[in-house]
């Protein structure tokens, strides 16, 4: 049976680790409102600016020889690049093992296909757990998700996969990221991003709307310079888009993570304090006990 002063010891080590899961969760509410707020201001424009293209798409003729390279896919898919974004910290719960299930299953489903995929990891987390597995990985950027970046990031990104896409390396390329619907769910997201297929979604979602007014847009110069210039834009908004998405969903999972462990630690302390209490107890029956006994035999 465990003394009363291993008892204390443990008691003394759970009340610290509680004092840095809660010092970590109010760190994480903290980082969490500035990323919430830049992911909130630009999804209206992220959805806007798909909205603008479907409306450019529809003044040019659907000829695959004069359609822009980034709108026309492959006949047949071979290679397929993946960018997977994860957390650099863990602490945060399920967050990175469900972006990496999500990963794995793609994989595994492009594999039986015949297809080869190519891992782009911007998180540490993914990076060292398919590098452990030996995954063929392109590049890696560690150091991004979970901190402050700007748009630089994702046009970096975005160039590397369009580029292997003109270049012939690559017939497709996708992105795994956390979507962050509330502070409770965060969604794992796999979406194509090259060719671009966010075009033909919007159309669709117009035909789908009741008829009505549609804006029409003056180009200036002419709608194919123009969507030449924007495709590879729409790109780069899909990557940030993810980027701010993936990193709110962290800080909200190791806000959650960091809150559960707090509470844990109040009951393993409660729990703790009663063994405490009910071994201190028998130790003072013990020691009355041998009094009582020690009297009774002088008594004799």
């Amino acid at each position: 049976m465990a003394t009363l002063k291993d008892i204390q010891l443990k008691i003394v080590a759970v009340k610290k680790t509680q004092k840095i899961t809660k010092a970590m969760n109010m760190v994480a509410a903290s980082k969490l409102r500035g990323a919430q707020e830049k992911m909130e201001a630009f999804r209206p424009y992220a959805n806007k600016f798909a909205e603008v293209l479907g409306s450019l798409s529809d003044r040019i003729e659907a000829d695959e020889e004069h359609a822009p390279p980034l709108l026309v896919p492959r006949a047949e898919v071979k290679t397929i690049d993946l960018l997977l974004m994860t957390s650099d910290r863990g602490l945060c719960g399920s967050f990175n093992t469900n972006l990496i299930i999500k990963a794995e299953k793609f994989l595994k489903e492009k594999a039986e296909q015949g297809v080869d995929v190519r891992l782009i990891c911007m998180g540490r987390k993914g990076r060292d757990y398919f590098r452990r597995r030996k995954q063929n990985i392109r590049s890696e950027h560690i150091g991004i998700v979970g901190g402050k970046f700007g748009f630089n990031v994702a046009v970096n990104g975005g160039q590397e996969l369009i580029d292997a896409f003109l270049n012939g390396e690559t017939d497709e390329a996708h992105v795994i990221f956390s979507e962050f619907v509330s502070m409770a769910r965060q969604v794992p997201t796999l979406s194509q991003v090259v060719p671009i297929v966010g075009v033909e979604k919007a159309e669709q979602a117009q035909e789908a709307e009741p008829a009505g007014y549609i804006a029409e847009h003056i180009c200036e110069p002419s709608a194919e310079e123009l969507m030449a210039e924007m495709l590879p834009k729409q790109v780069y908004v899909q990557i940030f888009r993810g980027l701010l998405e993936t990193s709110t969903s962290e800080h909200a999972a190791r806000m959650a993570a960091m809150d559960n462990a707090t509470s844990n630690c109040g009951e393993m302390i409660t729990s703790l304090s009663l063994v405490y209490n009910k071994a201190r107890q028998a130790a003072i029956t013990a020691d009355l006990m041998d009094i009582v006994g020690g009297a009774e035999a002088l008594k004799g």
